[in-house]
């Protein structure tokens, strides 16, 4: 048996592969430089002085499909956008994924109200639907569908169990550009929806994010909301109609992210192409299992997810993934390690200033608790996950390196 990289043996890849970070990974270059110039030498950087922003946000829904686009500083600001435009507010709730960006979570806590967390499916990784009718009470006001690593979650599901309970749906789409459940693109099928475009998306301004919706009247809320509640179209006095926030995008990111717009779908194509061939290649590996993509969805791989099965492999998913990487193939191990609610923030109620509020919001009035066991398929799921990169510019000898590597560290691993 082949001698692991980690135990002193040869690694299995030397040379670094492609990535996110650089330019190496990432279709940058001349388009963007181009627009930039334009704004530069045009000297208005502020949205409201220049023509990019409003340029991309209308691309944008066209390029959807959708009849309105507000693009802001970054996927957080996209979510509180979202959440700020339904009129999110204390002691309310909102359901959502344990296993996400905090941007998720941040959407909801900053406007004072309450994050309930659902258990995921353990073969898709998005909300289980059955857990997150159990989750609903009285105070429900929304949930929050996460498309984690690209492929989406049950939508037909969780549209049913809004329309039932009078709620809405928001879609974060941060990893999931083009991805389609059912013929229908992520980002088109709540009533408000949001993406990021923060360096390691699709997609890419440094950071930057957009929210879409075909709900004009959610559309006004969230333009207020992006720009501090100031109604622009007012004659006179300034006109601040609602609490907002200051997260309008620059003319420099609307420049690049009109570039990137005309790229994402090969991207997205790209991405595809090489997790079928890697999907190809470890498939038939005993205790590996590849994503799980059901007949109707297109995943758009974000990350390229992969569960081992401790039966199998006496061995954790941390060193495994150590093992991995001193093959030369960058891994993680369980992606956000624990569930969210397994975090001081929420453990300790750690609320603003001290306070423990929103928790302690007389709004709310209620006790909850968040602790080990409340998503017990979550935490099992973390226990086996691990994420790969997926990246567009990933060649055929790329792909069979990684598939290499994970074959023989699964090799060993099953028969020590």
């Amino acid at each position: 048996m082949e001698k692991l990289a980690i135990n002193g043996g040869k690694p299995v890849r030397t040379k670094p592969l492609p990535t996110i970070n650089n330019k190496s990974g990432r279709n940058i270059g001349e388009e963007e430089l181009e627009l930039l110039k334009h704004v530069i030498e045009s000297g208005s950087l502020f949205r409201y002085a220049g023509k990019m922003v409003s340029r991309f946000e209308e691309e944008f829904a066209k390029f959807l499909g959708v009849k309105h686009a507000i693009a802001s500083t970054s996927g957080t600001a996209s979510l509180h956008v979202a959440t700020g435009a339904i009129n999110l507010g204390p002691g309310m709730e909102v359901i959502t994924s344990p296993v996400t960006d905090m941007g998720t979570i941040i959407s909801i806590i900053g406007q004072n109200a309450i994050p309930i967390f659902a258990d995921l499916d353990p073969d898709m990784y998005t909300l289980d639907p059955e857990d997150v009718k159990k989750r609903i009470t009285d105070k429900t006001k929304a949930i929050i569908a996460v498309h984690l690593f690209g492929l989406p979650c049950d939508m037909d599901a969780l549209r049913e169990i809004a329309e039932e309970k009078g709620i809405y749906l928001i879609e974060d789409s941060a990893q999931a550009y083009l991805a389609e459940y059912k013929g229908k693109l992520t980002g088109t099928m709540g009533d408000i929806n949001c993406f990021s475009l923060q360096q390691s998306k699709h997609m890419f301004t440094g950071d930057g994010g957009i929210t879409v919706t075909n709900n004009d009247e959610l559309a006004k809320r969230a333009r207020l909301f992006m720009d501090k509640g100031w109604d622009r179209s007012a004659r006179g006095p300034r006109k601040y109609v609602t609490i907002g926030f200051n997260y309008r995008m620059t003319e420099l990111q609307g420049a690049v992210a009109l570039a990137q717009l005309k790229k994402v779908k090969w991207v997205v194509e790209k991405r595809r192409s090489v997790a079928e061939k890697l999907t190809k290649e470890i498939k038939d590996i005993e205790g590996i299992y590849p994503p799980t993509v059901p007949k109707g969805y297109k995943h758009s791989y974000w990350l390229y997810p992969i569960k081992i099965d401790p039966l199998v492999f006496k061995v954790s998913i941390n060193e495994f993934v150590k093992a991995l990487v001193a093959e030369g193939i960058p891994a993680g191990a369980g992606y956000t390690g624990i569930p969210l609610y397994m975090t001081l923030i929420f453990t300790e109620k750690k609320g603003y200033g001290g306070t423990g509020c929103p928790w302690t919001c007389p709004y709310y009035g209620r006790e909850i608790t968040y602790k080990k066991g409340l998503c017990p398929k979550t935490e099992d799921l973390l226990s086996k996950l691990i994420t790969l990169p997926c990246n567009e510019y990933f060649t055929d000898e790329d792909i069979e390196d990684i598939a290499t590597a994970i074959r023989k560290v699964a090799e060993y691993y099953r028969a020590t």
